[in-house]
């Protein structure tokens, strides 16, 4: 009996031991692996890999040699300019405003002939008229710019004639195509080119640079 109690005492006493100890601390233990790939993964990090290949060779190392398609040859002048007009004998003179020139037209054929230049050195106070050159009946002596350049340079008045029509002012249609050729750089090297002008009556002139001649060509 005394045996009894004493072994139930001595448990009684253990258990109260244990309790008084707390529970066992919590361990906690991480296992670290690599990250499984699943087949849908691994075919998404390919298919980046694979468009990150395609930019890298879509963009050229160097730039690529672009051989130049504009055209170097200039585009023709087209414009409306003031411009007066008078008929002789065997040709026309044209005064044309942009350039102060008086266009001197002397016929060798039909529709064709010689084109000669000259400056307008007419200036206002200027005769424009010699009283004592006195012009068949029908015609007309040239005032002004025309006069004095017809007056003055007898070869002109020789080779026109008289004019048979006064003189008459108007706004014109005017071109100017540049001559000239592209070489082998692809440069444009100027040369002559030619004039279109039109008369009041809407008669389309061509004056050539390279040899000064010109053609009726409408």
């Amino acid at each position: 009996m005394q045996l009894r109690r004493f072994i139930g005492t001595a448990l009684i006493l253990a258990l109260l031991a244990t309790a008084c100890q707390g529970p066992p601390p919590t361990q906690i233990v991480l296992v670290v692996t690599a990250t499984p790939t699943t087949p849908e993964t691994a075919s998404a990090v390919q298919g980046s890999t694979a468009t990150a290949a395609e930019t890298a060779t879509s963009v050229p190392s160097a730039a690529p040699d672009i051989t130049p398609t504009s055209d170097p040859m200039p585009t023709p002048v087209m414009n409306r300019i003031q411009v007066a007009e008078q008929v002789f004998e065997h040709g026309r003179m044209f005064w044309v405003q942009p350039r102060e020139q008086i266009w001197v037209m002397i016929e060798s054929g039909p529709g064709q002939g010689t084109w000669q230049v000259y400056e307008d050195t007419f200036n206002e106070g200027d005769a424009e008229t010699d009283p004592t050159i006195i012009p068949p009946d029908g015609m007309f002596q040239p005032e002004r710019g025309f006069g004095k350049l017809w007056r003055d340079t007898q070869a002109v008045r020789d080779a026109l004639g008289w004019a048979v029509t006064p003189e008459f002012g108007y706004v014109s249609n005017y071109e100017y195509h540049h001559g000239g050729t592209v070489n082998t750089a692809n440069e444009y090297v100027p040369g002559p080119g030619y004039h279109v002008l039109f008369s009041l009556y809407d008669e389309q002139f061509r004056f050539n640079e390279a040899d000064g001649t010109w053609q009726k060509i409408s």
